[in-house]
């Protein structure tokens, strides 16, 4: 059996990462991470070794799924595995990641104050006043903030729900980003 490595520990920066934007929602800056070391490691190599061997979310769920127990091990349905669902979700994730880029944009511009709620499954508006203490930036950066962990923990919501009630890591079959990569790894390949 190999022994650990640095890599198989960034569970934890992923529960950290949650934590803290309970605390500080500055902190929801920080998934920006999770968002472009995918996207550069699959233009650089052509391969998804950030989903791989690097996701936090995806050892997360392993790890409450595997090893604790917590998932029913069964296989998803193959509708949620189809290129079809992927792309749709990957479509519908877009959507509303520049509702929140726009959203952001109004408080930046001074058209709308900022929200401090976090918006939980893209529809359900969850007060989240006690993590924003002001800043020195503008309310914009923390309407980002807000938008981003919204989308961090619902996306991990899916994850845990995906978890429970199949393998462990069958979020990581939808996931917006592992199908980001995917797509570009497949761009890459045909360039060869």
């Amino acid at each position: 059996m190999k022994g650990k490595r640095w890599y198989d520990y960034l569970w934890i920066a992923t529960a950290l990462y949650l934590v803290l934007g309970f605390f500080n929602i500055l902190f929801a800056w920080l998934g920006l991470l999770c968002f472009f070391i995918p996207l550069i490691l699959a233009v650089a190599t052509g391969q998804k070794s950030y989903c791989n061997r690097y996701c936090g979310r995806g050892q997360l769920l392993g790890l409450l799924g595997g090893r604790f127990g917590l998932s029913r091990r069964r296989d998803m349905p193959q509708w949620m595995k189809s290129r079809g669902f992927r792309y749709g979700f990957l479509v519908f994730f877009f959507a509303m990641f520049f509702l929140m880029l726009w959203n952001t944009y109004l408080v930046f511009a001074g058209a709308q104050n900022l929200s401090q709620v976090v918006t939980l499954l893209w529809t359900f508006r969850l007060p989240w006043h006690w993590a924003y203490h002001g800043t020195l930036f503008s309310p914009g950066v923390a309407q980002f903030a807000f938008g981003f962990y919204s989308v961090m923990l619902t996306s991990t919501l899916l994850g845990l729900v995906t978890m429970v009630l199949f393998k462990p890591r069958s979020w990581c079959v939808y996931c917006p980003m592992g199908t980001m990569t995917q797509l570009i790894c497949q761009a890459k390949y045909k360039e060869k």
